[in-house]
């Protein structure tokens, strides 16, 4: 899942994609890098994030979705909280939704069943710009598994079906950079809930922690160890911005993988 982030305060690159002229070429370069899917994202989630009213995001979004649309055969998902946004965005071409609050929005899961669209569930707690206060856990992996349980109860009674659901443990939100580590290194106690799982680590915060404090743009490398990490642990969906670098890295992880321990 490639990053397509149409925002100027974005952690890593936000402002280089606002044009739709600039976002369709960085689409065409992740594409071509071996994206499976296309993540098209209007409103910031970092740490501290002031919200976006539904009409300015939408004015990011669409033009960026539709322009995919109309050149690319890669799948588009829309990262939104807001079923207006999410309606208008699958309307426009958008076939998954990237929800970071979890059918926060009562009118999300009917907006999604209406247009047969995928979901993608993670876990927070709070908003962007109050999580990092509810970092406290029992168990960090048992605890996300059963805070995502009643939102995954909602979207089937919905009507969404278990094929178009995915869940995301929610990597750098509301979770201190150890938790992170341990989430990913658990993965398997959510694989337990029977879903999909997908890992968001892209050049957060707690990669460059463990590599000395290096900035954002030089976490691609230690995002592909991340992903190999999840891949081994259950993941099958990473969310990244350099989408060669991890490409490249979990299909030869696959590779030797997906080849038993006892036939090697």
């Amino acid at each position: 899942m490639g990053i397509l982030n149409v925002t100027p305060d974005s952690f890593s690159d936000g402002g280089r994609f606002r044009d739709a002229g600039p976002a369709l070429a960085r689409a065409r370069e992740m594409a071509a890098a071996g994206a499976d899917l296309l993540d098209v994202g209007g409103e910031s989630t970092r740490p501290g994030a002031a919200a976006v009213g539904v009409d300015e995001e939408m004015q990011r979004v669409l033009p960026v979705v539709q322009a995919i649309r109309a050149e690319l055969d890669v799948p588009v998902s829309v990262d939104t909280r807001k079923a207006e946004v999410a309606r208008a965005a699958l309307v426009a071409g958008a076939e998954v939704v990237n929800d970071v609050s979890a059918l926060g929005d009562p009118a999300m899961a009917d907006v999604v069943t209406g247009a047969g669209a995928g979901l993608v569930l993670m876990h927070m707690r709070g908003t962007p710009a109050t999580m990092q206060s509810h970092t406290t856990y029992g168990d960090v992996a048992a605890d996300v598994a059963a805070e995502l349980a009643p939102t995954l109860a909602r979207a089937r009674a919905a009507g969404i079906e278990d094929g178009r659901i995915v869940l995301d443990p929610g990597i750098g939100f509301a979770k201190t950079a150890e938790q992170n580590v341990e989430l990913i290194a658990r993965l398997g106690v959510l694989a337990r809930l029977g879903y999909p799982l997908l890992v968001g680590a892209s050049r957060k915060a707690f990669i460059g922690g463990l590599l000395g404090g290096i900035p954002a743009h030089g976490r691609d490398a230690g995002t592909a160890g991340a992903c190999v990490a999840g891949l081994a642990r259950g993941a099958r969906i990473f969310r990244v911005h350099d989408v060669r670098t991890a490409r490249h890295a979990l299909d030869v992880a696959w590779s030797i993988l997906r080849i038993p321990a006892e036939a090697a």
